[in-house]
């Protein structure tokens, strides 16, 4: 019989993430022992028909290993084999955030996004680190904003009701540069009802939609000439019952023509500071001129009506507002690029 294991005897540098094999051809794997320089055991598990170990629990960085295997061949004569081997100590680690959170309900509009806390130089081996699965499957893709930062997503919106699990599987692997993977996360995620604001800047309307049904008309008031709203579809991310604006935020002196204002009832829509909020001062204006500073105006009980009904991931389309189109970095403006760019990955 042969006898065969992984990684190699006096291998050093071994990636910790990936797994400790030790395989039986014409035989079966009687006994493993791996242990570390402790003498304490590493968990493992052998597979039903015998011919095959591989370890259960993961192994740590820059430490040091003995595997021991003992294996029967058909001829009742146990093999021995004695391996040892070294893992890898990184240059640094780096930690993976994800959005959305595990747990959540999120909108039909909404991206996967992956942020590393260090620059990525093996992009490939990151996204293959990544496993999505949804119920029903789709198929999507991989898109880099910058070194840090990837997102994923269909080529069209989601379908109300899909089940999303993603599994980053980073710990252990190296990602290029001596960097690797501090922690796996694991994050379940369900679409909830497609809701799409559609916000005509001509008619000064807002018209949502949920689930393909018009469930109120609003009148709004966009961003006036010298500050219009981008046009383009957004997706909403965060939302405050209070909070104060200040353009100074987003570049705008005060001197300038900027401001400082307290809002109530407001939807984020962009990092560059677009919201639908509550703004009774122009009520007047609602539905017939575009007075704001590039956010959507909306009367009181109708902002209300949207911050309560919205939740991240949902859609809004601005058309017809006289303003730049929308940046695709800019917040989740991941729809402004087009699927055939978006496949290509921006690797």
């Amino acid at each position: 019989m042969t006898l065969s294991t992984g990684p190699a005897d006096q291998a050093v540098d071994v990636q910790p993430g990936l797994p400790v094999v030790a395989t039986a051809a014409d035989g079966k794997i009687t006994q493993v022992a791996l242990t570390n320089a402790d003498g304490k055991p590493v968990a493992g598990q052998v597979s039903p028909d015998g011919l095959q170990w591989t370890n259960s629990e993961p192994l740590g960085y820059a430490k040091a290993y003995t595997l021991a295997v003992t294996a029967q061949g058909a001829d009742g004569k146990p093999v021995i084999r004695t391996s040892s081997f070294t893992t890898v100590k990184p240059r640094t680690l780096t930690f993976l955030s994800v959005n959305p959170m595990d747990g959540t309900t999120v909108g039909v509009g909404q991206p996967l996004a992956f942020y590393f806390d260090e620059p990525i130089t093996d992009k490939a081996a990151a996204e293959a680190m990544i496993s999505i699965t949804t119920e029903p499957k789709v198929e999507g893709a991989f898109y880099w904003f910058d070194e840090k930062q990837v997102h994923w997503r269909p080529q069209n919106y989601w379908t109300p009701g899909t089940k999303i699990t993603i599994n980053a599987k980073i710990y252990g692997k190296h990602l290029g540069n001596g960097v690797y993977g501090e922690e796996d996360r694991v994050i379940n995620t369900t679409i909830g009802d497609a809701v799409i604001h559609e916000a005509d800047g001509s008619t000064h309307q807002v018209v949502t939609k949920i689930n393909g049904q018009v469930a109120r008309t609003m009148p709004t008031s966009m961003g006036n000439a010298a500050n219009p709203t981008p046009t383009g579809t957004y997706v909403l991310t965060e939302k405050h019952d209070h909070m104060v604006m200040d353009s100074r935020t987003y570049g705008l002196a005060l001197d300038a023509g900027g401001y400082v204002t307290p809002v109530d009832w407001a939807t984020r829509m962009s990092n560059s500071g677009i919201f639908f909020h509550s703004a009774p001062w122009s009520v007047g204006d609602q539905g017939n001129r575009n007075v704001s500073h590039g956010c959507l105006n909306l009367s009181p009980e109708n902002a209300k009506w949207v911050f309560d009904l919205s939740k991240p991931g949902d859609v809004v389309i601005v058309t017809n507002s006289g303003g730049p189109v929308l940046e695709a970095w800019d917040g989740f403006g991941d729809w402004q690029v087009p699927w055939e760019q978006w496949v290509k990955g921006n690797r």
